[in-house]
């Protein structure tokens, strides 16, 4: 462990900049870094990324390392792991954190066994113990009916951190810092996979992961045009709306928008929870969620043990009337 100095995130790149995901891993990192009292590395894989590295020292890396190469220009697991690898073992990092994302679901498993290490995936939460110096790695269990604090000896500490459990800081470009460049040292013959095609997925507004309040309902909605309400309303908050997996069953809804175990995971500021009687596999998906709203005409309905303000009654009396009084608040 004493050879093991520093933080480092990957920083992945979305459109020629940054990603968001990699600004709140900064933001995560930074605190960290600063607690043990060492650096913050940022890592950037692509190719034609070194321009984006005064970037990443702007949101508070202490030094990016840059592995550039036509090989990385598309995420691809043969070439992405042996990079990680190959620039965790030259810096050494004490903490190795990446998001809980599609690459980083995919990347940190393969990278944590060629590191010879663990990985706990999906932290909600990330901080450093005063004593022992060590990473602890806070996520749900049982369906997210609970939160478990787990530690490791083994190094580096390696975590994933769940979308918006991180707070990213006010970029100040006038930050100073160290950029590395690192060979990728890649032989093509190892690249067994081929990128043919990208597809975007259709998203009409804010995409659901990316909200910061979502309004999500459940199987007592009662129908497609139930639904129509809420979309109206997660417009006027100028958020995202989300279902459960029964409405996305049914074919109420599409199953791109289904929160929960088998869908996705969203950390909005606020969740709006419609009609949903909060099973552990929906709780899975929004536990993460700064706050809770439940209205249910359930007054048992597990959805209120989780919630931060409960609604009890028939939602289509609660949402026309909370949205006469957000138009007005909002005027």
């Amino acid at each position: 462990m004493a050879d093991n100095k520093g933080v480092l995130i990957l920083a992945e790149v979305a459109d020629g900049k940054l990603a968001a995901m990699a600004t709140e891993l900064l933001g995560a990192g930074r605190k960290l870094a600063d607690d043990l009292g060492e650096e913050l590395g940022a890592l950037l894989v692509g190719s034609e990324v070194s321009g984006i590295a005064q970037e990443a020292i702007a949101f508070g890396a202490d030094k990016v390392y840059v592995v550039e190469d036509a090989a990385l220009k598309d995420y691809r697991t043969d070439s992405y792991v042996p990079v990680v690898e190959k620039v965790a073992k030259e810096v050494m990092p004490k903490v190795l954190l990446m998001g809980q994302n599609s690459v980083g679901r995919d990347l940190a498993p393969r990278a944590a066994f060629r590191l010879e290490t663990s990985v706990s995936t999906d932290c909600i939460e990330l901080a450093i113990d005063a004593d022992s110096k060590q990473l602890l790695m806070t996520k749900p269990v049982y369906g997210g009916n609970a939160r478990a604090i787990f530690t490791t000896e083994s190094m580096p500490q390696m975590a994933t951190l769940r979308v918006k459990a991180g707070e990213p800081l006010a970029r100040d470009d006038a930050r100073k810092g160290e950029v590395v460049s690192i060979d990728a040292g890649l032989e093509e013959s190892a690249i067994r996979t081929t990128l043919k095609d990208t597809v975007l997925e259709e998203v009409a507004g804010i995409k659901l992961e990316d909200a910061n309040i979502v309004v999500s309902g459940g199987r007592g909605i009662g129908g497609p045009e139930g639904f129509q309400e809420l979309q109206e309303l997660a417009r006027m908050l100028k958020g995202a709306m989300g279902a459960s997996r029964p409405p996305c069953d049914n074919g109420w809804v599409p199953d791109t928008i289904q929160v929960g175990l088998t869908g996705k995971i969203v950390s909005p500021d606020l969740y709006i929870a419609v009609a949903i009687s909060g099973s552990s596999q929906h709780l899975a998906g929004c536990s993460g969620s700064k706050n809770i709203v439940a209205i249910n005409r359930d007054p048992e309905a597990n959805i209120f043990k989780e919630a931060a303000y409960g609604v009890v009654g028939d939602w289509k009396k609660i949402i026309p009337a909370f949205k006469e009084k957000a138009k007005g608040l909002m005027a």
